[in-house]
């Protein structure tokens, strides 16, 4: 499989790259979602089973006919759909331990805890001030001292809740703005704009680049695979090339009249054998269709490396 022109043989290695990358992809995110070793175990497997066929059943179909091509196209789509989705997972999933880590890098200066809620405070100070009302109600029949105290402590009474509820206040808009300040440590700034751009969320975003990244490593994977697996009958061979010299019409004289005397020789009888197997290794690349090569190649004399030559010119 590997040998062959440095196109072919790099093809063969980046597909092996490509196909290697999926794997591991798809054991991580095989590994994130089971939850015991049995199910993690059984989803690393199912996703490995799933990369390999979405990147080799284009190559292995290749020589299927009829109804099995149609069905191996339908399920190397469903492979392509599954391998997919598994590695949108597993972006996604990084991405956000991205985020924590960037977060956890710049610590968050939060206020000092409150003793108690807003909603607490405000309730107690709802049943202060109606009693506060009440109390500036009634009226003064040879009691106004009584009156007078019980008013004026519910009235410190309101006035120390409402500083309570302040405080309350200052507290979570200050959690407030370090929450704020962190949310940008948290985004990825690509993602940040973008989504700014296209007037979406970043989590939107997010899914569409994880989506294309892992559509992009697939495709890739399937055509270096088909190229690494192309037989050498589909190959396209280079057509021998002739070289022209300006000015020497002495030379050109002399290889016609030698041409000549070569197409007025009896050719001997030449095996088809020898035909296919030289057919097959020009279109290998290992020779050029010319008739010292030939000879070279298969050490023998020139009137068969002509025949032979001939033969080929006549199958071509």
């Amino acid at each position: 499989m590997t040998r062959g022109r440095p196109a072919e043989r790099l093809a063969f290695w980046l597909a092996v790259a490509a196909t290697a990358t999926a794997i591991s992809i798809s054991i991580i995110a095989g590994g994130q979602r089971g939850g015991m070793l049995a199910e993690r175990v059984v989803w690393v497997t199912l996703g490995v089973v799933l990369v390999m066929s979405a990147h080799l059943l284009p190559a292995l179909l290749r020589g299927a006919t009829g109804g099995i091509r149609w069905v191996g196209y339908w399920l190397w789509a469903a492979c392509m759909l599954a391998t997919i989705n598994s590695h949108a997972y597993f972006l996604l999933f990084a991405q956000q331990h991205a985020a924590q880590i960037r977060a956890s890098a710049e610590p968050i200066v939060l206020a000092a805890p409150v003793k108690r809620s807003l909603t607490i405070v405000m309730g107690e100070r709802a049943d202060v001030l109606a009693r506060l009302a009440v109390a500036n109600t009634q009226s003064c029949s040879g009691k106004c001292t009584t009156l007078a105290v019980r008013r004026n402590t519910l009235f410190a009474r309101l006035e120390a809740l409402d500083a309570e509820a302040s405080d309350v206040r200052r507290a979570q808009a200050s959690d407030d703005r370090a929450i704020a300040q962190l949310d940008p440590l948290s985004t990825d700034p690509v993602t940040a704009r973008l989504a700014a751009l296209l007037g979406t969320t970043g989590v939107r975003v997010d899914l569409l680049t994880g989506l294309a990244f892992a559509a992009v490593l697939e495709g890739v994977a399937c055509l270096l695979w088909r190229l690494a697996f192309q037989p050498l009958s589909a190959r396209p061979v280079a057509p021998p090339v002739t070289q022209s010299h300006d000015g020497n019409d002495r030379d050109r004289a002399v290889r016609v009249l030698h041409d000549a005397a070569i197409s007025q020789s009896p050719a001997p009888e030449t095996g088809s054998h020898d035909v296919k197997q030289l057919a097959q290794d020009i279109a290998a690349g290992r020779l050029r269709p010319t008739v010292t090569d030939i000879r070279r190649h298969l050490g023998c004399s020139q009137a068969r490396a002509i025949a032979l030559r001939r033969r080929l010119a006549d199958l071509s």
